[in-house]
């Protein structure tokens, strides 16, 4: 039998509906609204005479979705009703019985969540004449006969949900209100187009792309070998609104605070994980996903948050692209301006200082027992776009949030949202979590010798390892866009040293210790065989390059580690040992290869795709060590469409997969979904 495996998918892309049922709100649906009819008090009268034709009544109301949407540039929510962003004038229609006449007095009633109250602002009356009501502002655009079109704008600040319509007129001795009608139902988000919403972003192409685009990339793998994972954010597809409402009431989140982006933000960061709440999404760092789905399984996040909204049960399994993508639908279909970041070689640093401590046997080796602290290839997270009206001046625009349970906060396994700005400028006193980013970007990474009493004694700091490159989607394209300098100066100038000092001073600890300079040096230089793209399942070959300044000969006994390595830095296997000597001239330069046959990685690599290398070497006086982590590149899917591509007319889409290796796959999973054309769908293949 040929080993290799070589097949195809050829999918029919109809519009169907999910297999799940699509979600309402629960806490927020709990209403006991007020009855059809309110008799006032005994000690009110009426303002005046009952105008002639008799008593008014309402005979329908029609929130004009097809007329509302595109100025709100909502249009785009697979939802009946009516949604609208904050902050800014929509239209709805009301037909009475009759014309309108001088002494008719209605009004409109929003209502959201349970208990409604104004004081609260979640129950807000809309009047149309010289009675004051609530803080949104109504006046009547136009007359059509028995119709009238009202002109409504919720305020800047308004509470974001799910409110009821009503619509009352007032009578004689008290109000005829209209029945329940979920069809008036309207939906009231953020608004990045008004300049008084705490989320306004005056660019309309960076509106477009951070909050209206449905699509995007999250960078992975390396520096030297970045991968794009394309993710459907999904915010416009049927029931996600509702599901991340969903979110928020599972979080008994009041409703009175749904209207402050910060405590949302902050609140949704916290429930998109499951570690301390039964958020969305359950954290699964290792190799065994029997109970779920891989996290490199998921296309999007449009399947997840159904999933959770529906069942009331976290969705296993996530890593960090997984939380911050569906953290994006959930920010973006609330109107929350948002976009993912990757940051390669990010710290986690378990102790809260400026230190990621590595440690070492005294042999060289790798002390894995006993360093806590871990260096991750790349770490995804969230940054919004917020004013932050509760920081001094300065500190608006993006600020940081992440969903993946690192630390908690507050209590809380959550971070942010901290004001980028305030991490460039080392100013971690300001709220919130800066302090744990700042070392995400910012760290140094201190190498210890750990002797037989446990005594560690540094001997190599090295300060631009961390934080190496902060990669976000393009505007209007794919492409990565490197924001580094968003977070910090470059490495050595004025500035950057000014950063650490005030860091310093703010209680981030660094590393002070008096390191004798060291003659000796060491890099480690990875090369395919024989191309020179790093690809899974074939041989590597190991350019360890030692470096000797003084002017005498130095004679090296080293050591060479590899393993393989979740993207997190944690050891999953370790497939080779080998000592080896070098003897270096002074001032000179020597390359010793060690090949790295597939055979030796291959049977150990799991659902990990990374091969992490560490030299260890020592001579009489001097101690040297090199890490070099090899991200390996998967071979691609390839896609074709065919037949004409119309709106509600089929086509098809082939799907193709090339087995590269010199052996037979299995258990294989495909898996696929595009927005607005087909749901999520999984194919297995024995």
């Amino acid at each position: 039998m040929n080993p290799k495996l070589s097949g195809s998918l050829r999918i029919l892309l109809i519009t169907i509906p999910d297999a799940l049922q699509l979600p309402t709100s629960n806490f927020n649906d709990d209403e006991d609204d007020f009855q059809e009819f309110e008799a006032f008090d005994n000690d009110l009268t009426p303002r005046g005479f009952a105008p002639a034709g008799g008593s008014l009544a309402v005979q329908n109301v029609d929130m004009l979705r097809q007329r509302n949407s595109p100025k709100h540039f909502t249009n785009e929510y697979d939802i009946e009703n009516l949604v609208v962003r904050r902050g800014q004038q929509f239209m709805m229609q009301v037909t009475f019985n009759r014309p309108l006449a001088d002494g008719d007095d209605f009004q409109v009633e929003f209502l959201i969540g349970s208990n409604p109250t104004a004081s609260k602002g979640s129950l807000v009356v809309v009047t149309f004449g010289d009675r004051k009501g609530g803080p949104w502002e109504g006046e009547i655009v136009e007359h059509q006969g028995e119709s009238v079109i009202l002109g409504i704008t919720p305020t800047a600040n308004a509470i974001v949900g799910k409110f009821r319509t009503y619509v009352a007129v007032v009578a004689g001795s008290g109000m005829q209100r209209t029945k329940r009608d979920t069809s008036t139902d309207l939906y009231v988000l953020f608004n990045a187009w008004c300049a008084e919403d705490a989320v306004f972003l005056a660019n309309e192409s960076e509106r477009r792309e951070y909050v209206l685009n449905d699509y995007g990339v999250i960078y992975q793998g390396s520096l030297g070998s970045v991968v794009n994972r394309d993710w459907i954010y999904g915010q416009f597809e049927r029931g996600v609104l509702d599901a991340c409402i969903h979110i928020l009431d599972a979080s008994r989140m009041p409703i009175y605070d749904r209207g402050n982006v910060i405590k949302l933000v902050r609140k949704g960061s916290a429930m998109i994980n499951a570690q301390d709440d039964s958020g969305v999404l359950v954290g699964n760092w290792s190799n065994d996903y029997s109970m779920g789905q891989s996290p490199t399984s998921w296309t999007g996040s449009v399947k997840i948050l159904l999933q959770y909204a529906n069942t009331g049960v976290s969705v296993s399994y996530a890593q960090c692209w997984v939380f911050a993508g569906v953290f994006n639908t959930f920010l973006r279909a609330l109107g929350v301006p948002s976009r993912v970041v990757t940051n390669f070689s990010s710290a986690h640093d378990n102790t809260g200082n400026l230190k990621t401590d590595l440690i070492f046997k005294e042999d060289g080796t790798p002390d894995e027992r006993n360093t806590r602290d871990s260096i991750w290839n790349y770490h995804c997270w969230n940054e919004v776009w917020i004013t932050r009206q509760d920081l001094p001046s300065g500190f608006e625009g993006w600020q940081v949030v992440d969903a993946t349970p690192q630390e908690t906060s507050d209590g809380h396994f959550r971070c942010g949202p901290a004001s980028v700005k305030a991490i460039k400028e080392g100013l971690l006193c300001h709220p919130y979590d800066a302090g744990f980013v700042f070392a995400e970007v910012n760290s140094d990474l201190v190498f210890h010798k750990r002797d037989r009493f446990g005594t560690l004694t540094p001997y190599r700091v090295e300060t631009d390892l961390i934080g190496l490159a902060v990669y976000t989607k393009a505007l209007n394209g794919n492409s990565p866009v490197d924001v580094t300098l968003n977070y910090k100066y470059p490495e050595g100038s004025t500035e950057d040293t000014a950063t650490m000092t005030r860091a310093e001073e703010y209680g981030c600890e660094r590393d002070h210790s008096e390191i004798p300079d060291n003659p000796l040096s060491v890099s480690i230089h990875a090369e395919q065989v024989p191309h020179l793209s790093v690809l899974l399942g074939q041989d590597v070959s190991l350019q360890v390059n030692f470096t000797n300044r003084s002017i005498s000969e130095k004679t090296i006994k080293a050591h060479l580690a590899g393993s393989i390595v979740f993207y997190t830095g944690v050891t999953s296997n370790r497939f080779k040992n080998h000592e080896f000597s070098v003897t270096v001239p002074g001032t000179e330069t020597i390359t010793q290869v060690i090949p790295v046959p597939s055979q030796e990685y291959t049977p150990h690599l799991g659902s990990q795709v990374s091969l992490n290398f560490i030299v260890t070497g020592k001579s009489e006086e001097d101690s040297v060590t090199g890490i070099k982590v090899l991200n390996l590149l998967t071979p691609n899917l390839t896609v074709q469409l065919s037949g004409r591509s119309r709106v509600r007319h089929m086509m098809y889409m082939t799907v193709s997969f090339t087995n590269p290796f010199n052996f037979s796959l299995g258990n294989v999973y495909m898996a696929m979904e595009g927005p607005g054309m087909m749901s999520y769908r999984r194919r297995y293949y024995k």
